[in-house]
């Protein structure tokens, strides 16, 4: 169970920031979007003590921040309160606020005092516990990109990439690890870093990416799954914060643009047994990869590409999302695997021994990290227990190939869900029946939407 914040806790962080206001509460929902409740410093022993109410369709909303009629939970059950408690070590200051204030992540309890079923970071702890129990930890790491947005639309109504400070000029090109473009930003890139020391965000480094305005942050690996999407989650809010402040908004969102890159959520991820040793190197070189690959590597992968279709709902929540799978884009299309490779959806970076990993390139920057890690690690789980074959290696450009069953439209990918049989193993079939639920229930509204290009294209003409 997760550890609570303390009483402790909370009057060391009052001695060191004595002009507290107060304290955002937390509560990460399905779609990864971060609900709660301002709370005065006055009132902070309600975070270790008899907690803070919130309703448990908190966890369960859509995009838009409104009940799904799909589901029970929300008005069908009244819609009822449940505590919420702070987790030890996420009590942390917000230096980009405008007040002193602070945040902590928060978690819920049942009626029955148990983890409530619908927290994400309690899916993720279920989904972890097979590995657990074969004496293996995850070791992860997780690579975040982004845009940074121009507060003013472009003449046509649409988002443009930020302009830096003058006298820089718009980016216009893709100066993919580009180093003048950190400069161009390099007070908010500044910002940020000082922002991730003050809540002691593990943040690595910080590359311009394959798109004008678009960035990528890494995280250093860490052997705690659910500390690691906690990073990650934290890090988000972290960048829209600093970004709002320098009068720029920070996009998550997977193809903000048609005619540019999108912006991925890529996961790297290694076991290490009981020894500290980590499973996937080997002492010798793998014939087939030309590395030092273990078996377990291989069945690891293998599992990845037989759960990757039913987990496509979670990798790519949301309309917007599947826009971003297209040849020659960087974001796969297919269960490819290779080394090296950045066309296909899992790939071993070179290494040795001990660094031997698989970084997992399917999901957007807009999934949620707990579900994706979720989904990730069930996939681990599945290969190596089955001792799974993952078929030969990509060693050319994937996009060649055909998609190979993964589903790259988002009813396909719901219904593949609904009807997998492997993941509801790993995070419940409630969970799993819960979230095919609210995500069709958004896809239904938004299908019932009429775009522009609908009247541009048939209005007159049919």
């Amino acid at each position: 169970m997760t550890e609570r914040l303390t009483k402790a806790e909370v009057d060391a962080f009052l001695e060191d920031h004595p002009d507290l206001k107060g304290v955002d509460m937390l509560l990460p929902d399905m779609c990864g979007i971060l609900r709660g409740k301002r709370i005065g410093a006055e009132a902070l022993d309600k975070l270790y003590e008899k907690g803070v109410q919130m309703p448990g369709s908190t966890y369960l909303l859509d995009a838009t921040g409104q009940n799904c009629e799909t589901l029970v939970y929300g008005t069908s059950d009244g819609d009822p309160d449940y505590p919420c408690f702070g987790v030890a070590e996420t009590l942390k200051p917000v230096p980009w606020a405008s007040q002193p204030t602070g945040q902590v992540i928060a978690t819920m309890l049942d009626a029955e005092g148990e983890p409530f079923f619908a927290d994400p970071r309690q899916v993720l702890t279920r989904a972890a516990q097979p590995l657990k129990d074969m004496g293996l930890t995850p070791v992860v790491a997780i690579e975040l990109e982004f845009y940074l947005i121009d507060a003013e639309f472009d003449a046509t109504g649409r988002p443009q990439p930020a302009r830096p400070p003058a006298p820089a000029q718009r980016q216009s090109t893709t100066q993919v690890y580009g180093i003048e473009e950190l400069y161009d930003f390099e007070a908010f890139l500044i910002d940020v870093e000082t922002a991730c020391q003050a809540q002691n965000v593990p943040a690595d480094t910080a590359t311009s990416e394959y798109a004008p305005g678009q960035y990528e942050i890494n995280l250093h690996h860490v052997a705690d799954a659910v500390d690691a999407c906690d990073d990650a989650l934290m890090l988000k809010r972290l960048i829209k914060g600093v970004a709002r402040k320098h009068g720029m908004t920070a996009s998550f969102m997977a193809k903000p643009f048609e005619e540019l890159a999108g912006c991925g959520l890529h996961v790297h991820v290694s076991l290490v047994d009981e020894a500290g040793r980590n499973i996937f190197g080997a002492d010798a070189r793998d014939e087939e990869t030309g590395l030092p690959v273990a078996p377990a590597l291989k069945h690891a992968i293998a599992g990845l590409k037989a759960t990757m279709p039913e987990a496509m709902a979670i990798f790519a929540p949301n309309a917007n999302s599947y826009r971003r799978f297209q040849a020659n884009s960087y974001a796969p299309i297919n269960t490819a695997w290779g080394v090296d490779n950045r066309t296909v959806s899992l790939r071993i970076p070179r290494a040795e021994k001990r660094d031997m990993r698989v970084e997992h390139r399917v999901a957007g920057a807009d999934a949620n990290p707990y579900l994706t890690v979720a989904a990730v690690l069930a996939g681990l789980h599945h290969g190596i227990a089955n001792q799974l074959d993952p078929g030969p290696i990509e060693r050319e450009n994937a996009y060649d190939k055909p998609p190979s069953g993964l589903p790259l439209r988002w009813w396909q990918a719901l219904l593949r869900m609904d009807e997998g049989e492997i993941l509801p193993r790993y995070i419940g079939e409630h969970y799993r029946d819960c979230y095919v639920a609210a995500r069709s229930f958004e896809n239904d509204n938004f299908a019932a939407h009429i775009p522009a290009l609908d009247y541009n294209w048939y209005l007159r003409t049919v």
